[in-house]
């Protein structure tokens, strides 16, 4: 017989729960017949949402003193943020999660977020929490694709992986834009470097047909590595070659988007201009994945997932994270998704479908498709 948990430790805390993403996992949760208080930082936003559906609410911004948020969560059996940027939203309420004793779970895709989550496993084990960053579509397909294939191939030693996206919403338009400045990045002998916007280019064979591809600072160069422990990733997004080609023109211009000025006009527009996918997209759409390890004596594996839209798939990842912590069925720590729950918890997904080779016998020699 599992621990006894008390009602109130039956019931999590969404925050953020009025955005784009917010209110897609809210009716996931619903559906699931799961227990959950929305919250937010602006009434006006968050009251009319919970009387519509019924349920409590609380009203606070993740600025308040520490000690004050770790009493916000303390009643609830974890704590989900959907509010972003997870760059100013995810430290307080990490914060607040390990005061209370209190499992933390985002939707964060950002490589420096993810870091800080990770650094702090050491505090999470000694409260007896789990610590889950990245449980959407940032990062569940591919960390879920790039642990199978690591297991597939023991002993590889790079990692490419590469997705295809279908629209935005205003949200993570605003998370981009933050993270502009900042560039390219890849995992290089196991530690995170700099590279150039658009650093590479490749062919990838996705399950429909060959697209080409770019690198971007995607967040499984920080969960990949954890998960596979490969020491060499590169992560790319489908891409027509005319953007690509615009991504490279404007490379030493994108310093200019971090200027304080710039981001205070621009950030609330792009918040407010772009609304995501409509539900017939979300409903029409399908993400596709594609992965590829190489060992050091030239073998390689590669696989593909295919799966819901982005934004559908993070209500129902990020939905079944929490149903688990709920269950007290994750250990404590920081985790990614294929640690804690498998490299094929993916296909628990509906309408997913992953392909990988089970053993290292199936690996084929190494073909030349890459453009640098």
């Amino acid at each position: 017989m599992g621990p006894v948990v008390s009602a109130a430790k039956k019931r999590f805390l969404l925050y953020g729960a009025n955005g784009y993403t917010g209110r897609l996992i809210l009716e996931a949760a619903l559906e699931k017949g799961l227990l959950v208080t929305v919250a937010g930082r602006r009434r006006e936003a968050i009251e009319p949402l919970a009387k519509e559906r019924g349920l409590p609410f609380l009203v606070f911004g993740l600025d308040e003193a520490p000690r004050r948020l770790a009493e916000r969560v303390a009643p609830f059996g974890a704590l989900l943020l959907a509010a972003g940027p997870f760059s100013r939203t995810s430290a307080p309420a990490l914060a607040a999660c390990l005061a209370a004793r209190v499992p933390y779970l985002d939707i964060t895709g950002e490589i420096a977020v993810l870091e800080a989550v990770f650094a702090r496993h050491p505090e999470a084990v000694r409260a007896g929490v789990p610590l889950l960053p990245g449980v959407g579509f940032d990062v569940v397909p591919s960390d879920c694709l790039a642990a199978a294939l690591a297991e597939a191939l023991p002993g590889a030693v790079r990692l490419e992986l590469a997705f295809r996206g279908f629209g935005i919403s205003g949200g993570t338009a605003r998370t981009m834009l933050e993270g502009l400045p900042k560039g390219g990045a890849a995992r290089v002998d196991g530690k995170l470097v700099p590279v150039p916007p658009a650093w590479k280019t490749r062919t990838v064979p996705f399950s429909d047909r060959p697209r080409l591809a770019v690198t971007i600072p995607w967040g499984d160069l920080s969960t990949a590595y954890r998960s596979t422990g490969i020491p060499n990733i590169e992560t790319y997004i489908a891409m027509p070659p005319a953007r690509v080609a615009a991504l490279r023109w404007a490379g030493p211009l994108l310093p200019l988007a971090g200027l304080l000025p710039l981001q205070r006009v621009v950030g609330p527009w792009v918040r407010n201009a772009v609304s995501g996918p409509s539900a017939e997209e979300r409903a029409r759409e399908r993400s596709l994945l594609w992965g590829r390890v190489e060992d050091g004596e030239g073998r390689s594996v590669e696989g593909t997932v295919e799966t819901l839209e982005g934004y559908a798939l993070t209500a129902e990842t990020a939905t079944l994270a929490v149903e688990r912590v709920l269950r007290r069925s994750v250990e404590p720590g920081a985790f990614t998704p294929s640690r804690a729950f498998g490299a094929r918890c993916i296909e628990k997904v509906r309408d997913t479908k992953m392909s990988v080779p089970a053993r290292a016998a199936d690996a084929a020699p190494r073909r030349a498709s890459r453009k640098e």
